[in-house]
């Protein structure tokens, strides 16, 4: 059962079961009842045929009982005494009584003598049909008109016992005499239609339901090869640390084929994942071996030769070791996915705080930023004014002789920090790998003034964690224009 067919197959083959076996009985349940009710409106029939003879004052032993082997008649009266039974009876259930003998009573003399059977006639020989006063016919009686009373039970004619389903109709004789007429069809038929549809039943649903499993089991194996193709290959691709390969993709529209290629692109972001940490280890192992080789070998001259130490120059190989470092580390949080805390600042009171605390900048830095504005952003104060920071860093490294910052409200309640400068700009075509990692122009690679290509990945990186975003276009003044956009906090 650890397979997805087998729990498929079996999972459709028991809610098939379920289903069949439940239309099943209601079939074998509709069946029994029309049968039953047929044999019913036959046993009705034949009860109201005898009971109208019986209204119509017809002597016991005169009474025509049709059909007497397939539908037996019993008559009873007011005290439950059998007073007519049809032919070739010999035993009865379900009726009320068994008996199956006649007894003489008082109700055999209605409009004469009814048990010996004769004629009836009176003493001066006039018609049967005339009474005494020679009024003509005697009254009618009546046969009961509501719904006869039903039940089943068992019947034996000539020797044969059988199952009957007996309908009981009430009849007054034109005596007054209340009778009771039992008659019965049998159920022969409708037990051999139930016995026959349910040893179908028996028969087929078996043979049905290993259709069902069988069917499911394959249609589900091949919906499933594409999958199994899939496995394998991830499995081939796990263990060679391949990641240029790809999962085989089905031709079709299904879930499967969406799978095949969402992993695939999964494949590829993870594999320029991979190569990018591996670029990222590179770069930063090379950025790292040149400051701490040249802070070596300052090092290794003073200890030989103390009067030849180049003290200011250890100290500013340390202090950017220090600054590659601490971009390094914040690049290891972003990518770890550190999320900024989400505190309510001004960023035009930021922007002036930054600015104002850049006392050793090349050229001065030209602030625009309304009083009256409302630039509230919600973010990680540390982290935007990272972002300013390293904006102005890259301005002041790349202008001639002017830098400006200015802050705005723009649609939708957004706020932009834009740092201009008017150096040479940034080439169209390299205005996206700019933002890349370890990624300096030819004009910004010497030790002392190009940096380690970090501080404009990192801008980008955090803009992005903020919901805003980070571009570079041309400014007015010719040069560069770096627009920092984030959503305002209202």
């Amino acid at each position: 059962m650890r397979s997805v067919r087998a729990r498929a197959a079996l999972g459709a083959t028991v809610v098939v079961a379920l289903a069949l076996i439940g239309a099943g009985l209601s079939v074998l349940l509709v069946l029994r009842a029309n049968l039953t009710d047929q044999a019913g409106l036959q046993a009705e029939v034949v009860a109201r045929e005898v009971a109208g003879q019986l209204a119509l004052d017809v002597p016991y032993d005169r009474l025509e009982m049709h059909d007497e082997e397939d539908h037996p008649v019993q008559v009873t009266d007011e005290d439950g005494r059998v007073v007519a039974v049809s032919k070739d009876l010999r035993a009865i259930s379900g009726t009320g009584t068994d008996r199956v003998t006649p007894d003489p009573s008082p109700a055999a003399g209605q409009s004469g003598d009814r048990s010996g059977g004769g004629s009836g006639s009176d003493d001066d020989g006039s018609d049967d049909d005339a009474d005494d006063d020679g009024r003509g016919a005697p009254g009618r009686g009546e046969v009961d008109s509501d719904e006869p009373d039903f039940t089943n039970g068992t019947a034996t004619v000539d020797d044969e016992t059988a199952d009957y389903r007996f309908a009981s109709v009430r009849a007054t004789t034109p005596a007054g005499v209340t009778l009771t007429v039992h008659a019965g069809a049998p159920l022969a038929a409708e037990q051999e239609a139930v016995g026959t549809v349910r040893g179908a039943m028996l028969i087929g649903l078996p043979l049905l339901l290993l259709v069902v499993a069988g069917v499911t089991w394959l249609v589900t194996r091949r919906a499933l090869r594409p999958v199994e193709g899939i496995r394998r290959e991830m499995a081939a691709i796990t263990a060679s640390e391949d990641l240029s390969r790809r999962v085989p993709e089905p031709g079709s529209r299904d879930e499967v084929a969406r799978l095949a290629r969402t992993t695939n692109e999964t494949l590829t972001a993870l594999e320029a994942s991979v190569e990018r940490q591996r670029r990222f280890v590179a770069d930063a192992s090379h950025e790292l071996r040149s400051p701490i080789a040249s802070l070596r070998t300052q090092l290794e001259v003073g200890a030989a030769h103390p009067e030849l130490l180049d003290l200011p120059g250890a100290v500013a190989d340390t202090v950017r070791l220090q600054a590659l470092a601490a971009d390094l580390l914040l690049l290891a949080r972003l990518d770890a996915g550190e999320r900024p805390g989400r505190t309510a600042l001004d960023l035009g009171a930021l922007v002036r705080e930054e600015v104002s605390q850049r006392g050793g900048d090349r050229i001065p830095v030209t602030v625009s930023v309304p009083d009256s504005g409302e630039f509230e952003v919600a973010g990680s104060r540390g982290q935007l004014a990272r972002v300013i920071g390293n904006l102005l860093d890259n301005a002041q490294r790349h202008a001639r002789s002017a830098v400006t910052v200015s802050v705005r409200t723009a649609e939708r309640g957004d706020v932009v920090v834009a740092v201009t400068d008017d150096g040479a700009g940034v080439p169209p075509q390299e205005r996206e790998r700019i933002f890349e990692r370890f990624v300096r122009l030819d004009d910004a690679r010497t030790r002392d003034d190009g940096g380690a290509g970090l501080g404009l990945a990192i801008a980008r990186d955090v803009a992005a964690r903020h919901g805003g975003r980070l571009t570079v276009g041309d400014a007015r003044e010719g040069g560069a224009r770096f627009e920092l956009r984030l959503p305002g906090a209202g």
